[in-house]
């Protein structure tokens, strides 16, 4: 899926009638940051992404999201996961992360994932929260978690449940992709 992150950003901000430097005041990202977003010179972490978003007061999932499913449909095939995620290269060797979501955002009080972590790639230097809480079970791969003060490496059929308001970050530090299933409630993206 080609989705120009930067372009969407944009429409966003002027959506708002903000400038590129009044939204940094909002957000505590810089204005040069954003413009360089804007201009698909760099693709933004998740974590960095959520702020921004944060100040334009969209979730994620809104933010990637086409247009409405028809009817009240219950089945997805893969090929019908919406990729929810930044077309952001991340982690040391410019590895991609990529969140696939099963439904439309914002359907239901659930949000389930397919997640794929290239080796090297995370989901951004910083730590992370929101305010749900969210499981996962590795498919396979691995991965190296950390929550709060707290790092562990999980392999396939390892699982976590935590409370997403610790901050929180997932490394494939692997050799391998790593395959996450996951779910979070309330949605967050």
């Amino acid at each position: 899926m080609d989705f120009d992150t930067g372009s969407r950003l944009k429409e966003e901000r002027e959506r708002l009638r903000l400038s590129q430097r009044q939204l940094a005041a909002l957000t505590g990202v810089t204005g040069g940051m954003i413009s360089m977003i804007e201009q698909n010179r760099t693709s933004p972490s998740v974590a960095t992404l959520k702020k921004i978003l944060a100040g334009l007061g969209i979730s994620l999932g809104d933010f990637f999201a086409g247009s409405a499913d028809a009817g009240t449909k219950w089945h997805f095939r893969h090929e019908e996961l919406r990729e929810i995620t930044p077309a952001a290269k991340l982690g040391d060797a410019g590895a991609r992360v990529i969140f696939r979501q099963v439904g439309r955002p914002g359907s239901s009080a659930v949000q389930m994932l397919h997640e794929t972590y290239a080796p090297g790639a995370d989901t951004g230097p910083e730590l992370y929260s929101h305010d749900a809480e969210e499981a996962g079970i590795v498919i396979s791969g691995q991965v190296q978690v950390t929550v709060g003060e707290d790092t562990q490496l999980l392999t396939a059929g390892d699982g976590y449940l935590f409370n997403s308001r610790t901050p929180h970050r997932f490394h494939n530090p692997g050799p391998e992709d790593c395959v996450i299933v996951s779910a979070c409630t309330p949605p967050t993206f």
